[in-house]
């Protein structure tokens, strides 16, 4: 499943007040990167890789690996991605230019 069909698949009602996800609801996917979700639990937690891109619609068409042994439900796999995705690992002032920037697709195919 893509990241696109498992924001589809779950109910939107517990995510009315997350801005990244009603962003990534309205987003157009963009396709041509072939590039894949990780999740797998790392000393007892759930670690989410390769979700750092570009821009929004890239990152809707990635294919989303889940380790085997991970028991976890639709809606736990998006909260986690989701955190990762927003990730307060900026500083406030290079967290407010990355999602100025996020959804300009022109910026993202430059630095590409």
């Amino acid at each position: 499943m893509t990241l696109r069909e498992l924001i589809n698949s779950v109910d939107s009602e517990q995510y009315s007040e997350s801005a990244l996800y009603k962003k990534l609801r309205e987003t157009k996917p963009e396709y041509g990167a072939n590039r894949r979700i990780q999740v797998k639990l790392v000393n007892g937690e759930v670690t989410i890789t390769n979700v750092h891109v570009g821009s929004l619609g890239d990152i809707l068409t990635y294919q989303i690996d889940v380790a085997p042994d991970l028991q976890i439900t639709k809606t736990q796999l998006l909260d986690e991605i989701l955190k990762e995705v927003a990730s307060n690992t900026f500083s406030d002032e290079e967290q407010a230019e990355f999602w100025d920037d996020f959804d300009n697709l022109q910026k993202a195919k430059i630095i590409r």
